[in-house]
């Protein structure tokens, strides 16, 4: 009985983790590919301070105003990314950095505002996964699959940028931007290394469940235990050999 209850409750996270995968696993390619890594801590950090200063600033926004400033904070930090990797090719890494400290200060400013601001930064930042509900669940799975679908247009700048604004702000209120960071960028080494998605997916997700697993043996956070083991597991892709 305890088992079943076990694995009924591990459920939830688990699939979360699974389509919080598929949905970032083509945006990631497109992020090594373009050379712009840090975007999706800029975005993410900036649809994080929307989010906060709507719960500061404006009584009981509510989930569709909180994610609706969510929304339009990860979309003008996007398109700023966006005009300066187009204008200052060299210096885009630098200046997509700065874009994040930015954010970052102001999601500070913004929790300071906020009597129960240092808890939400501090769930944006690193979630609890295991607490993961079937709302969550679906709405991931929604993002996974128009990811896939649109996968195509993500070549195109204009569909990119918007394309992962809008994803990166629904994503990182579920799994927190340290593990939608490295569930970027884990994947994508894997690709990068010559192994197809079935083995990239295969191989981070792996590494979600031993997460997960470490989280509830040791009582621990779980968002901090699967960015942890992401990261693991996209340093193991350096061991491959690029075919």
């Amino acid at each position: 009985m305890s088992a079943a209850l076990f694995d009924a409750w591990f459920l939830a996270p688990a699939l979360a983790l699974v389509f919080g995968l598929i949905a970032l696993m083509p945006l990631g390619h497109q992020v090594l590919h373009r050379g712009v890594v840090f975007i999706d801590l800029a975005v993410a950090q900036a649809a994080a301070a929307a989010a906060l200063m709507a719960a500061a600033f404006i009584d009981h926004p509510g989930w569709l105003g909180t994610q609706g400033s969510a929304m339009a904070g990860a979309l003008v930090s996007a398109a700023l990314v966006a005009w300066l990797a187009r204008q200052w090719p060299a210096q885009r890494e630098a200046l997509i950095g700065l874009v994040y400290v930015a954010a970052a200060s102001l999601a500070l400013l913004a929790a300071r505002a906020d009597p129960h601001g240092r808890e939400r930064l501090s769930q944006l930042l690193a979630a609890d996964v295991l607490w993961a509900d079937w709302a969550q669940v679906a709405l991931l799975a929604g993002c996974a699959l128009a990811v896939l679908a649109l996968r195509p247009l993500l070549a195109r700048n204009r569909f990119f940028y918007a394309a992962f604004a809008l994803v990166a702000s629904l994503v990182v209120p579920v799994l927190g931007l340290f593990v939608v960071f490295a569930a970027l960028i884990a994947p994508a080494l894997w690709m990068r290394a010559g192994r197809h998605w079935g083995q990239a997916l295969a191989a981070t997700g792996m590494a979600c469940a031993a997460g997960l697993l470490l989280s509830w043996l040791l009582d621990a956070p779980s968002g901090a235990c699967v960015a942890l083991a992401l990261a693991l597991a996209g340093a193991l892709s350096a061991l491959l050999k690029p075919r």
